[in-house]
């Protein structure tokens, strides 16, 4: 199962990204676990500068903005 983190303080543009991510997911018709992670040092690990982030199976996939649901689908789309 896909494992999705989205990373951020609390922000508004956090709560925004992990609703997206959440609506992303329902649309695509995939499971995943979407786990949000608050403390900075275990953001600062994943090396981004600012906040928001999206990590997906461990990779950094976005940070600094709030993706639209369709980039997020883009996003989440298996790689052939």
């Amino acid at each position: 199962m896909m494992e999705i983190k989205v990373l951020g303080t609390g922000c508004p543009k956090c709560k925004q990204l992990e609703h997206h991510t959440r609506e992303a997911l329902a649309a695509m018709g995939l499971e995943a676990t979407v786990e949000k992670v608050d403390d900075i040092m275990d953001i600062m690990a994943y090396g981004i500068a600012r906040t928001p982030g999206l990590v997906v199976d461990g990779k950094v996939v976005m940070n600094g903005r709030v993706p639209s649901v369709q980039e997020i689908m883009q996003l989440l789309k298996p790689q052939a």
